[in-house]
């Protein structure tokens, strides 16, 4: 990242050695029984690509019959391959806005001075929010992010990553088949996988939205800082601003400032919207058939997504917006499956034709007007 005067906003390494300094150690697992369960990951996430891709009739465009065509890699990853990861995906897709923020710096009177300091505080803020995340995500498909020597990506960027010690602590958790399981979580996550690679657009139409969103953004670094230190407080039991009572902690979509921001997030959150729901959507629809026990998982895992773990986690969840993502699966699965009751999947797969073809947030609220709409 380029930086004023050599000092960034953000020590992206002291960001990753705080994470993986105060990540929970994960479950306990003998040495070839972590063998046995990365290679059994592997072997779900290249199975399921097939099953996925022949339920959703969505293939690669550039495929050639039977083959897949994509190069996207899939990691089983620890806690600390996450967190190192997530780090360099943040990194590629703020560039712009942390630019924006140095060069405002920069023109303030010792803003260099300050700046060396504000980029290892924020460093250490955003190390102790990843070393939160980086225990509770069971695999995720990181559409942005670059490669590197020891984390491989697709060309264009792009990586299918399964955080083995996560997945494991649930299926314990849970107490359910942890072979049906894995399977299960690696349906999700290949359909992912499958919505980026089989519709090329997606990607640049994401990340142009993104970056509009964040160019629209004129925040102060003290702002940003202040946020990511209320987060840091949930996690060491400090009690961020307005925690009790009904409205609960300030969330980083409080930041959203401009009438072309709200526009921008509606869609935004329209989308994953879409793909969330989808993927939920995916994987009940081919889970029986390769699932045994895939009520079972469903219901013992719709109960532990809507609980939380308690009152910190739920305040740390608010500030961070994750509360926003749970309602994206809700809602997105809905929308889903009216649309294919309705128009069936063929019908239903307009909806990756271009841009213009996804769905309203208001549209995810109401099935019907989409189909009015895009099948008239």
């Amino acid at each position: 990242m380029t930086s004023i005067g050599g000092v960034e906003m953000v020590d992206w390494n002291l960001a990753v050695a705080t994470a993986t300094r105060f990540v929970r150690p994960g479950p306990e697992v003998s040495r070839d029984e972590a063998r046995a369960i990365v290679a059994e990951l592997r072997r779900h996430a290249k199975s399921s690509e097939e099953h996925v891709r022949a339920f959703t009739r969505m293939a690669h465009p550039e495929a050639e019959p039977g083959q897949q065509g994509h190069d996207t890699p899939v990691l089983v990853v620890d806690r600390a391959g996450w967190i190192k990861a997530n780090v360099a995906g943040f990194r590629a897709v703020l560039k712009p806005l942390l630019q924006k923020m140095e060069e405002r710096r920069s023109a303030v009177p010792g803003g260099a001075v300050l700046g060396a300091v504000g980029g290892k505080v924020t460093g250490v803020e955003l190390g102790m929010l990843l070393s939160f995340l980086a225990s509770r995500v069971l695999g995720q498909y990181e559409t942005f992010a670059p490669a590197s020597r020891d984390l491989p990506a697709a060309a264009r960027g792009g990586r299918l990553l399964l955080v083995a010690p996560n997945i494991v602590h649930v299926e314990r958790e849970l107490e359910v088949d942890p072979h049906d399981f894995r399977m299960w979580v690696c349906l999700h996550e290949e359909t992912h996988r499958t919505q980026f690679t089989a519709v090329p657009w997606l990607r640049d139409h994401i990340e142009g939205e993104i970056q509009s969103f964040l160019g629209e953004t004129e925040i102060d670094p003290g702002t940003l800082l202040e946020r990511l230190r209320e987060a840091a407080q949930s996690l060491t039991g400090g009690r961020p601003e307005g925690e009790e009572g009904d409205e609960g902690g300030r969330s980083f979509v409080d930041l959203v400032q401009t009438p072309a921001q709200r526009e921008i997030l509606a869609r935004l959150t329209a989308v994953m919207s879409l793909l969330e729901g989808h993927a939920d959507y995916v994987m009940d629809g081919v889970g029986p058939a390769v699932v045994p026990s895939v009520a079972e998982i469903r219901e013992k895992f719709q109960k532990r997504r809507a609980s939380g773990a308690g009152r910190l986690d739920q305040a740390l969840r608010k500030l961070l917006g994750l509360d926003a993502k749970l309602r994206q699966y809700r809602d997105g699965e809905r929308f889903v499956r009216a649309v294919v009751d309705e128009v069936g999947m063929d019908g239903f797969n307009r909806v990756w034709t271009s841009p213009n073809t996804l769905p309203t947030k208001q549209e995810i609220a109401k099935p019907a007007d989409w189909v009015a709409r895009v099948h008239r």
